[in-house]
């Protein structure tokens, strides 16, 4: 299994390179450290590929091989050209990829727009004035058609971008399963009932990502997507002013944040980086900062410290905060499960544009 897989790795860069873990040569244990996480990345995302098996058979990385070949560094140059303008849209397009998936599965329904037959996703709670990167998604479905028509789905592109995104932040690559079709319909009701809230509570979360396949392991490497990426005042004005005990914040960042962007009232749309020191370097910071009690969503907080479920991701957390090996191999195999949430085979389409069903 992936778990094990896991295990034995890390057990075994223990005992081959054990300096690393106790060295105090900085420059020669981070290069040590860059090394062993792509190797650690890549052994436990194939083993995570080959455990999960996806709907029908249908999917594989090769699956566009013959007929579209430049599928993935036509969408790695758009998605290079996206963030080199605009670093935070690594962090939307990382975000529009989950959005996707928890709402009926990987199949771009969330790029639907709405019709006199539907109403879609992007005005759901949510996704409203919120969900970003349709027109990077739109841009690389241009580009990809210019180059094989009718041929790679939305939501396949989504799910590359995704990759690339974190990838080119700074984070861990991943081999992507291929074959996905997009979705005919979206429901707005469907993304406000299936999204989790930004003060949603542990024994929430633990259910939403249960239902979804996906445990607490998962929960809680997913969730390190917010070492990247930015929040609106009114998604944590309550966490920095009112949460106490289990879910207190750190004085001092309260009071920073609360001057700097989130008033007591007003600001609502004010944006604030979710992880204030590097908030467009995709690595561990995250949890560390969860340790320190220093994030904005109580959502965020509650895999600390919550005392829920005999702190069944405490232990994860504080892993995750100390190694940040660990982190990026987790996250890699966590975003293959997810991804294969997929529809596939005759199900669906290939839409020609990423906005409107065929």
């Amino acid at each position: 299994s992936p778990a094990s897989v896991l295990n034995t790795s890390l057990s075994l860069q223990t005992r081959i390179f054990p300096s690393f873990f106790s060295c105090s040569f900085l420059k020669v244990c981070a290069v040590m450290g860059m090394l062993l996480a792509r190797v650690a990345v890549a052994v436990v995302v194939l083993a995570a590929a080959a455990a999960v098996v996806a709907v029908d058979g249908q999917m594989s990385p090769a699956f566009y091989d013959a007929t579209c070949p430049a599928l993935q560094s036509v969408v790695r140059r758009g998605m290079a050209q996206a963030v080199q303008k605009e670093a935070r849209m690594g962090a939307s397009i990382l975000r529009l990829f989950f959005h996707d998936c928890f709402v009926n599965g990987c199949d771009a329904s969330v790029l639907l727009d709405d019709t006199a037959n539907f109403t879609g996703e992007k005005n759901a709670g949510p996704n409203a004035n919120s969900l970003r990167g349709y027109e990077v998604i739109d841009a690389i479905k241009a580009q990809v058609e210019a180059s094989c028509k009718a041929t790679v789905s939305c939501a396949d592109i989504v799910a590359l971008a995704a990759r690339d995104a974190v990838s080119l932040l700074g984070g861990p690559s991943w081999t992507v399963q291929l074959g996905r079709r997009d979705g005919r319909s979206a429901s707005q009701n469907a993304a406000n009932t299936n999204l989790p809230p930004p003060d949603a509570r542990l024994a929430d979360l633990l259910t939403r990502f249960s239902d979804k396949g996906l445990d607490a392991r998962a929960l809680t490497a997913l969730s390190g997507a917010h070492t990247v990426g930015w929040a609106r005042c009114t998604t944590f004005r309550t966490h920095i002013y009112n949460d106490t005990g289990n879910a207190a914040v750190d004085a001092a960042f309260a009071t920073q944040v609360r001057a700097k962007a989130c008033p007591s009232a007003g600001g609502d749309g004010n944006l604030t980086p979710l992880e204030l020191r590097a908030p467009a370097a995709f690595d561990n910071g995250y949890f560390q900062d969860l340790v320190a009690r220093r994030v904005l969503l109580r959502s965020d907080q509650e895999l600390y410290g919550s005392g829920v479920g005999n702190g069944s991701t405490d232990a994860l957390v504080r892993a995750y905060a100390a190694n940040a090996t660990l982190f990026a191999v987790d996250f890699a195999a966590a975003m293959v499960r997810m991804g294969n949430l997929a529809l596939t085979g005759k199900n669906g389409e290939v839409r020609l544009n990423c906005r409107r069903v065929n």
